[in-house]
């Protein structure tokens, strides 16, 4: 046993950097336990798929909002289109009801007559109520589910 010339303590049994130790020093000292590296980073990636799996389920809702949006903005200008087209021996106002008709030709009419005023045998088959909105398209309130648009 070698000691120290300035006190009683044995140099051989004593660390230089106690606080780098990876286990207790002496009896007083807290437990430290080795960290399980795997267990922590598996908690950390399951984590980080349960949040990124939430964000990407919330995107994709968020594109398929976009895309029914873009579909129905798509039908109410291909609507307005076939009822520009449409014959009409007047000027439509905003926010006005009108009634679509389909001739024997196939050609459309756009009429200020509900098929209810026609009575009962009309001179065309009902396709569509429709009004014009303030940007000029047309909003189709109610149609004729035997006749399609296209």
């Amino acid at each position: 046993m070698r000691k120290s010339n300035k006190d009683s303590i044995d140099i051989d049994q004593v660390a230089e950097n106690p606080g780098l130790l990876p286990y207790a020093h002496h009896v007083g000292s807290a437990i430290i336990k080795p960290l399980d590296k795997g267990r922590a980073k598996g908690n950390a990636m399951a984590a980080m798929y349960q949040q990124t799996d939430s964000q990407l389920t919330q995107i994709k809702d968020q594109v398929e909002l976009l895309i029914k949006q873009a579909q129905i903005l798509h039908d109410r200008i291909s609507i307005s289109e076939r009822i520009y087209k449409a014959d009409a021996g007047f000027k439509p106002v905003l926010n006005k009801r009108y009634y679509v008709y389909e001739k024997k030709d196939e050609t459309w009419v756009l009429s200020m007559i509900s098929p209810e005023e026609w009575g009962t045998k009309g001179p065309y088959t009902y396709i569509a109520t429709c009004e014009m909105l303030a940007d000029h398209t047309w909003d189709v309130i109610d149609k004729n589910e035997d006749v399609s648009f296209a």
